[in-house]
């Protein structure tokens, strides 16, 4: 049942296992208490009951909000004045004590927040796309405190150091909550093959893409009783599709203006792909407020996203002023050194005092400095590569070397789920392009013996190269390259390899050198190493490869090298990996405090994050989730199916638990399999990973998403509780394999 609440609620500490009440999102909302899965049920009900009368609801709560402002601003977790205070830790103070207030406390600070919704509306502005530039108002930045705060005793604060080094990186010094990321001999490393019922898929294909909740509120005899009765309105896609085309067709002839970018136009036809343009008006537009979602500050464990408000059927977006801290689990920060203070952040600053933000020049031309061979020297020895080559853009990276390295009459095998900078580069080189199974061997096995029997079409002659290309760790599946039967097929079959590590290197493997470290091979073995992060990324390989790419690559020779600010982040964060030895390639790291350059700093992050991976992937398995990857993954793909579900998962997990996700649909993914993508961190703590667990499972629940066929299932108080003694399992069942392994080689040695 909902119940109305008056006063500011209080905010849940991340640590504790106590959950948070259900705060609506909507300034001037009462706050709603949670105390059943079936409240919460009635809850989306009451919250998103469809797009129109959710709009609806948002233009009433503005007017209302513009022309008399609330006295009490209880909606949120926690309230603050938008008014600047005279201090941070004044400002500070205020939070924590409005954090226990009462009713009366609240009503005290009335007047200030009034004031302060005055001035946050007129200073609020829309943001229409691509066209107009992102507001920033000078009342909001990463030095005031979010309005809405995940964690009250630890809000970003620059004046309080421990403080923002939490919100950044999370304080955890339990030695239980370390691993280490190896490969446990034995375990199978196919793509994962767990599906759901043939009912779910049905079901997904027959249900309309932008299904909304609907309720009997608007029947007055249900309003009368009080109750708020779910019912999901479930349509078929193909009367959808069908009304969809009737609105473009009737469109196009009555309001011609508003569809020209579909029509041909004074001889020029259509620049937009007509399914593609229906796809985003008619599904992904009405769960917009999903995606791109902007934010101030440093996305670290915790980001602070800019409140926003639809309009006009989520076509442009208003920004309130206000902010919300909320957990960060969808950025690539695997090792969490996206930090606002500390030793990359400021040899960053550093940096940019002595060689200023960018060389202005390309590698061959006058951008090369030597802090730029300093780089490729550590990437060189960190990877295990005799050489490496540093480009300034991640996506060229691949799609620019690639036709520098095969061209016509060339052969490229790419894994059907590669990136599409490889699908692009592949392309542009004028080789020919097979692709075979994910991460199936046998299956790439009989692809090689075709073209190698076959030769190149037509005239037969053998190919000049074949270069096969694979990732270390996808990145919409969490699966694992089969690297040690990849080697054995190279080994017969003598192709080149070609591996993408921007999602494994750093984030697998022991020494974090990525997925040749994880599986114990000598990187030697594959012919060229690629990866990217947070900017730019690399190719390693041979001293002459990388000599003729140096010459032949466009990243060289027409883009803008790398600023010296990521370069002085690259030296730092890999320094702080491989220890004392780092200096001796780049002397400034020689300045950096000793528990950083003597690896402990690294190292510790290391395991926090494989720690991490192995605990939230198996709780959300042991709670009944289908989970795609492998154990080590740092990105955890959980199935959701279908696309409806996306935007109630991805609004209920910021909506009540303060927790950003990213949710993936097509064309990224196939439309039947919408997922939510877990992004790992070594910032983030158990209390964090306990916080998600029970988020997901609360929701996921009520959603409808707990559908593997596996059992048995666990309750989430026994998956948390038993957690990290399945971390340790993991480790023993890694000490039994090896230790079969050698038994089983001394009795061959013996034989």
């Amino acid at each position: 049942m909902v119940t109305k609440k008056t006063g500011t609620a209080a905010a849940p500490s991340s640590s504790s296992p106590k959950q948070p009440p259900l705060n609506a999102t909507g300034k001037g909302r009462p706050t709603v208490s949670i105390s059943s899965a079936m409240t919460l049920a009635d809850w989306i009900i009451w919250h998103y009951k469809d797009a129109a009368s959710y709009l609806t609801q948002l233009h009433e709560r503005s007017s209302a909000k513009h022309s008399n402002p609330s006295p009490s601003r209880s909606s949120s977790l926690i309230s603050y004045s938008t008014a600047t205070s005279s201090s941070s830790s004044a400002s500070l103070q205020h939070l924590r004590n409005r954090a226990g207030s009462d009713a009366a406390a609240s009503d005290a600070d009335s007047g200030a927040s009034s004031d302060s919704d005055q001035s946050s509306s007129a200073r609020s502005t829309s943001w229409r796309g691509i066209s107009s530039i992102m507001p920033t108002p000078s009342h909001i930045s990463a030095s005031r405190p979010p309005t809405t705060a995940f964690d009250v005793d630890f809000i970003p604060n620059p004046d309080d150091p421990y403080s923002l080094r939490h919100s950044e990186y999370g304080y955890d010094v339990d030695p239980a909550h370390r691993t280490v990321s190896q490969h446990t001999p034995g375990m199978s490393l196919r793509a994962s093959d767990e599906e759901p019922s043939v009912w779910v898929y049905l079901q997904t294909y027959l249900s309309c893409p932008s299904a909304s909740l609907v309720s009997d509120a608007r029947d007055a005899d249900a309003k009368e009783r009080g109750k708020l009765t779910p019912r999901f309105s479930l349509s078929l896609d193909a009367v959808l599709m069908i009304i969809g085309h009737l609105r473009d067709w009737v469109g196009k002839r009555l309001f011609p203006a508003a569809y020209s970018h579909l029509r041909p136009s004074n001889g020029y036809a259509p620049l937009f792909s007509d399914f593609d343009s229906f796809y985003t008006r008619r599904l992904k537009l009405r769960i917009e407020d999903c995606f791109a979602r902007p934010v101030t500050g440093v996305a670290g464990r915790t980001a602070t996203c800019l409140d926003r408000t639809p309009t006009n059927h989520f076509a442009d977006f208003v920004f309130t002023g206000e902010t919300t801290q909320a957990l960060n689990v969808s950025s690539y920060n695997y090792l969490g050194f996206a930090q606002s203070r500390g030793p990359c952040a400021d040899e960053a600053e550093s940096i940019v005092k002595e060689m200023g933000v960018t060389t202005a020049g390309a590698r061959n031309d006058v951008g090369t400095s030597a802090l730029h061979i300093q780089a490729e020297r550590l990437v060189a020895d960190f990877v295990g590569a005799e050489d490496a080559m540093i480009v300034s853009m991640g996506f060229a990276t691949n799609s620019t070397n690639l036709p520098a390295l095969v061209s016509k009459g060339c052969l490229v095998i790419s894994d059907e789920l590669n990136h599409s900078s490889i699908r692009f580069g592949a392309r542009l080189s004028g080789a020919m392009v097979r692709q075979y199974k994910h991460n199936d061997m046998d299956d790439l096995e009989n692809l090689l013996r075709e073209v190698i029997s076959q030769g190149q079409p037509r005239t037969h002659r053998p190919w000049k190269k074949i270069l096969i290309i694979v990732e270390g760790l996808y990145s919409m599946e969490g699966t694992l390259v089969d690297l040690p039967r990849l080697l054995e097929l190279k080994d017969v079959y003598k192709f080149y390899l070609y591996v993408d590590e921007a999602h494994s290197i750093g984030a697998l493997g022991p020494r974090g050198r990525g997925v040749c470290d994880y599986f114990g091979i000598d990187p030697r073995r594959v012919d060229i190493l690629m990866a990217f992060g947070a900017a730019g990324g690399y190719i390693a390989g041979s001293h002459e490869l990388i000599s003729a790419l140096r010459l032949s690559s466009h990243a060289q020779n027409y883009a803008e090298s790398m600023s010296p600010v990521v370069l002085a982040q690259i030296c730092t964060s890999m320094g702080s990996i491989v220890g004392p030895d780092a200096i001796k390639i780049v002397p400034a790291l020689g300045k950096l405090p000793p528990h950083v350059m003597d690896g402990r700093d690294g190292q510790d992050r290391l395991r926090r994050l494989a720690f991490n991976c192995r605990y939230l992937s198996g709780g959300l398995r042991k709670l009944g989730f289908i989970v795609y990857g492998h154990q080590d993954s740092p990105i955890v793909p959980m199935l959701i199916f279908a696309p409806a579900k996306m935007g109630l998962f991805s609004r209920l997990m910021l909506d009540r638990y303060k927790i950003v996700v990213v949710v993936v649909a097509y064309p990224a993914t196939p439309l039947v399999s919408s997922r939510v993508r877990f992004c790992l961190s070594a910032a983030h703590t158990k209390a964090d990973l306990d916080r998600i667990l029970r988020a997901t499972d609360e929701i996921g629940g009520i959603l409808g998403l707990k559908l593997s066929p596996h059992g048995p299932r666990m309750k989430v108080d026994q998956v948390i509780a038993e957690g990290v003694e399945m971390v340790r399992e993991s480790e023993r069942d890694y000490e039994r394999a090896v230790l079969a392994l050698e038994n089983g080689s001394n009795s061959k040695t013996e034989a």
